[in-house]
């Protein structure tokens, strides 16, 4: 193998471009001698040509940075075979014999997609923020992103203490709710509604009320997206408490931002291991992380594992903010 080919794909994520970092400086520096392109746009920059050549230079000073210096886009076209027949010629073309690709699980599928049709070597790096990979106890972005909402909790947190005011912070993760649950414990919140757990709102009004009578009106309730709204959330709170509430509704906020000294040393790692298996003809696997330790997994397996709730942490952030 001579020439490897990086992109991103789907939603952004702090530690994308310490990924690509790593995948350009240790292709061309290992014993393996690389040449490496990057594709601007993920699939759709794929499916148009557009690649160019990366060398050591080419990744200077991003190690730090948040998104990705690739560009990211979800691309319907890939979906079609005609786009995966196109993205493939294009490969050929640029004489491309393996295909990093970082970003979820759609990114993962369309990866799995080409390697099905044409037998093309692709690895596969978890980067997302919502941490809803089945596979790998954590994905790229995720520790930044909790970081990251852990701050705006601490700033909330001020301002509702001195008005005896109580909030509910909304945070993304889909379908998942470990934002939630991470930054809730980290942040000392009251409640943490999750798509994981029943959520009995009289339970949480009468936490509330306790916790006046306690002299306490400034909780803190982290809501994971969809759910419910933050705004009727806030209503039905209000009208059955009695409590003034404050919406904050974090929404992009939590996908930028400096990637933590975690996500950081997790991209070099993913990356390391991605070029190790494409030089070794281990073809469509993806990369994560199990009890700390880099592993990796055929990308169809992968797929099918369903992504398991930490209860015991929710059950222990929830006693604590008692």
């Amino acid at each position: 193998m001579k020439r490897i080919a990086v992109l991103t794909s789907g939603g952004d994520a702090p530690g994308m471009n310490a990924a690509i970092r790593g995948v350009v400086r240790y292709a061309s520096n290992s014993d393996a001698k690389l040449d490496v392109y990057g594709v601007q746009r993920g699939y759709e920059g794929l499916i148009k040509g557009k690649l160019s050549r990366m060398d050591g230079r080419s990744v200077s000073d991003t190690i730090h940075r948040g998104g990705t210096i690739l560009k990211t886009a979800r691309c319907m076209e890939f979906t079609t075979d005609a786009g995966i027949e196109q993205a493939f010629k294009v490969l050929k073309a640029y004489e491309i014999e393996g295909l990093v690709v970082i970003g979820g699980d759609g990114s993962f599928r369309g990866m799995k997609d080409l390697r099905d049709k044409f037998n093309f070597p692709c690895v596969g790096i978890p980067g997302t923020i919502d941490n809803d990979l089945g596979y790998t106890d954590f994905t790229l972005g995720f520790d930044t992103a909790v970081n990251t909402v852990l701050s705006a909790i601490n700033n909330i947190r001020d301002t509702m203490t001195s008005h005896d005011r109580a909030c509910v912070i909304e945070v993304m993760g889909r379908n998942c709710g470990d934002i939630a649950v991470y930054a809730g414990l980290a942040g000392g919140a009251e409640a943490m509604v999750v798509p994981e757990m029943p959520f009995d709102i009289d339970e949480l009004i009468e936490k509330m009320r306790r916790n006046v009578l306690k002299g306490k009106a400034s909780d803190i309730i982290i809501l994971a997206e969809g759910m419910t709204s933050c705004e009727t959330l806030k209503k039905e709170l209000e009208d059955k408490t009695g409590i003034t509430l404050r919406t904050i509704k974090l929404g992009y906020i939590q996908r930028g931002g400096t990637p933590t000294m975690a996500d950081r040393i997790f991209a070099a790692r993913c990356a390391v291991r991605a070029v190790d298996l494409l030089v070794q003809g281990k073809s469509g696997r993806v990369v994560g992380s199990k009890d700390n330790k880099i592993i990796d997994v055929e990308v169809g397996e992968a797929l099918k594992m369903k992504k398991t709730f930490d209860k015991d942490l929710y059950r222990i952030a929830t006693i604590l903010g008692q």
